[in-house]
């Protein structure tokens, strides 16, 4: 992530549009903004995931992303499992690893990328 200038700024998330995403289970609710210019463009999301969401594909974007709520499961094409909790965070790089995220609680993130 290249992170080129732009003005300092705020964001109240509970202004900024909630836009809802099924998966294959569950839905999806994100709040994105969108910081500097193309190529370089740097997308922050706060997501809500409801209870039973299961992603309905596996992403090969890479992320920074902090667990603000909940519990989050992560598993990775290669079997291996994570689990984040309140607090937790990882972090992959683009086409390091495909992943699919699920969570049977519901779970509220902070996502940079």
């Amino acid at each position: 992530m290249k992170i080129d200038v732009f003005a300092f700024g705020t964001t109240n998330w509970s202004e900024v549009e909630r836009i809802e995403h099924p998966g294959e289970t569950g839905r999806a609710y994100w709040r994105t903004q969108l910081f500097g210019e193309k190529p370089n463009q740097i997308r922050v999301r706060m997501v809500e995931y409801t209870p039973g969401y299961l992603a309905d594909h596996w992403c090969q974007k890479g992320h920074i992303l902090f667990c603000v709520e909940g519990e989050l499961e992560t598993m990775l094409e290669d079997g291996r499992k994570f689990i984040l909790t309140a607090g937790m965070s990882y972090q992959v790089g683009d086409n390091a690893e495909p992943h699919q995220s699920r969570t049977t609680t519901g779970a509220k993130l902070f996502i940079v990328d």
